[in-house]
């Protein structure tokens, strides 16, 4: 049995695997809300812990039903895990970025009593699982014309972050390399970039990518607008106060309900294809470029209505060679965990040898 995690500022999701050496479905899988809990090493317990027997009070059958409940549990013995974390994975241990959070591997593999416990970058879990999906948990943007011989793919994520990644091709598979180029520097593409990193500048130090593109970035777009077109209806600004200010935004825009939601979105598509027709280039990613995350699959028509493609290719004479990578949106919500997963199932296999 294998334990794979997906670790991120927003929720955290478990799964318990009988993996060998292909894509299966999980035996157990949960998700927990992260800011519930103070540590990975909390939602652990509360995962691993034997489920309480469901016997009548009173019953004659209830010590019987007990031992039965805890012999089940005990029969579960995890060989591996893996975790892919919203954050720098260095020797193994990681310090989260939007998670007040200190994950150590070694540290879980003691307290666990599991044999070999590997972290990775999110994004880097992200990569490994993509090269399990099927066809059909993929949206094309741009299908593109890859060379014969394999070079790289790439792959961007925003969600309560922004991750990236680079998948390069050793002669045999490929192989994910982690990123932080979520937190490189913003470059404004026109006048109106302009002035939304000079509005930023007002209240962050650093303006990067994952201040724009990501579920606060957005709202962070929002706010820009509303302060600068004064355009604001104040449903939508009472929706916000009350709700999730992100999916408010969205849900607004994508109804075509508000303006400055449309505008939002608009401004936040093409400054997504901007960044990842950037990360393209510093792959060179000819074998394609995918999109993940939580926001791409909401976000789904909005990005395939050309805004993001036309902020991608805006590169000047390298339209044309970004024009012949593949563009798909990742619509598996679970890709970082089928990632952690094959991975952990990799070291079961050589703990097993």
């Amino acid at each position: 049995m294998i334990l794979a995690g997906d670790i991120g500022g927003t929720k955290t999701n478990l799964a318990l695997y009988e993996w060998t050496n292909e894509r299966v479905d999980p035996i157990r899988l949960e998700s927990f809300h992260s800011a519930d809990y103070t540590s990975l090493e909390d939602i652990l317990s509360e995962f691993l812990s034997p489920p309480a027997p469901s016997v009548a009070v009173g019953s004659d059958q209830s010590n019987a039903s007990e031992k039965e409940g805890l012999q089940t549990a005990s029969e579960v013995k995890v060989t591996a895990a893996c975790f892919g974390i919203a954050g720098p994975v260095i020797d193994n241990h990681c310090e989260t970025t939007n998670l007040p959070w200190v994950v150590d591997g070694l540290t879980i593999a003691d307290r666990f009593a599991v044999p070999r416990v590997q972290l990775l970058n999110d994004l880097e879990a992200t990569a490994y699982g993509i090269l399990s999906l099927r066809p059909d948990e993929l949206e094309v943007l741009n299908a593109g014309n890859p060379p014969k011989k394999r070079q790289a793919l790439a792959l961007i994520a925003a969600g309560t972050g922004l991750g990236e990644a680079i998948l390069f091709w050793d002669g045999k598979s490929y192989r994910p390399m982690p990123s932080e180029g979520g937190h490189a520097d913003f470059g404004p593409n026109n006048d109106q970039e302009i002035e939304l990193l000079r509005y930023l500048r007002s209240q962050y130090l650093h303006v990067s990518y994952e201040r724009i593109l990501s579920g606060p970035g957005l709202h962070a777009i929002y706010e820009f607008l509303r302060d600068t077109k004064k355009n604001e209806p104040t449903w939508l600004m009472e929706k916000i106060k009350a709700g999730n200010p992100a999916a408010e935004i969205a849900q607004a825009g994508l109804q075509g309900q508000a303006e400055i939601a449309t505008q939002a979105l608009e401004l936040f598509a093409s400054i997504y294809g901007a960044e990842s027709g950037n990360l393209a280039l510093k792959a060179l990613s000819l074998d394609g470029v995918y999109v993940g995350g939580g926001i791409a699959p909401k976000l789904i028509t909005k990005l395939k209505d050309g805004t993001f493609m036309k902020g991608f290719l805006n590169k000047g004479r390298y339209k044309k060679l970004l024009s012949k990578m593949p563009v798909k949106v990742i619509m598996n919500q679970q890709t970082a965990l089928l990632g952690a997963a094959s991975v952990a199932g990799a070291l079961s296999l050589k703990q097993a040898s």
